[in-house]
């Protein structure tokens, strides 16, 4: 069996208001970090990659980086 390593982003800082993700062999894990214990997405690897460059875009245009 294998251990899941969750993470959160080092923007977060000490703040507890966020979502943390964890890799597996097949998918990528995303949880709310004030539930640990509650539900989580279960995401593909192409699902996740998605939605990373749409984040990306957005957050470009709203940022304008």
């Amino acid at each position: 069996m294998q251990t899941i390593r969750w993470q959160k982003s080092t923007y977060s800082g000490d703040s507890s208001n966020c979502v943390e993700i964890a890799t597996a062999p097949t998918t990528i894990l995303i949880r709310d970090s004030k539930d640990a214990a509650g539900p989580r997405l279960d995401l593909s690897r192409a699902a996740w990659t998605t939605f990373l460059a749409y984040a990306d875009k957005i957050g470009k245009s709203e940022f304008g980086a």
